[in-house]
């Protein structure tokens, strides 16, 4: 089941956690489907959060970030490398969720090359979207934390935060 508004209106840090385990699902332009299992997220919380790219506020860049919960944004790091999020919370309130990784594609680069995402998702909506949501299909997995990666430019504070979420052992089906 695609997962509603609803579960994106909500702090990053209650969605980022319950993303871990979800199934992303990319549509090709041949039709074919890409399905793969969630197994890392962060959390990027407002202008407040030193990692977050809002933190020196509203730009042309961290717009999305601005916009209604369930918005896409997708940037290009070090020039090179695709990273997806998703916009959680309250509009006018930036905040998102990186997809960090997902099994059998480790690391948000690796996952957003494999799954053929660029930069023409950004500012698009993951409730509407033909070609990329997520889905629920019941599987539930212990979530560990750790301290974000690659924020060494952030307040020591904000590194140390437990916002990466990590799929654990698997707890069976919600369902």
């Amino acid at each position: 089941m695609r997962l509603s508004e609803e579960f994106y209106h909500r702090d990053c840090l209650e969605v980022a956690p319950e993303l871990v385990g979800k199934v992303l699902v990319r549509t090709l332009e041949d039709g074919s489907q890409l399905r793969l299992r969630i197994s890392e997220t962060e959390a990027y919380r407002g202008e407040e959060d030193t990692a977050c790219h809002a933190h020196k506020g509203r730009t042309r860049r961290t717009e999305v970030l601005y916009h209604e919960a369930g918005r896409i944004y997708v940037y290009l790091c070090y020039g090179i490398h695709w990273l997806l999020n998703i916009v959680t919370g309250e509009k006018e309130v930036p905040q998102a969720v990186l997809i960090r990784a997902c099994v059998d594609a480790e690391g948000p680069g690796k996952l957003t090359k494999y799954l053929k995402v660029n930069g023409s998702f950004n500012d698009t909506s993951i409730l509407t979207q033909k070609a990329l949501w997520v889905e629920d299909d019941g599987m539930r997995y212990e979530i560990l934390t750790d301290t974000r990666v690659g924020i060494g430019y952030a307040s020591e504070e904000d590194q140390n935060r437990l916002w990466r979420f990590k799929m654990g052992q698997e707890n069976g089906s919600g369902l």
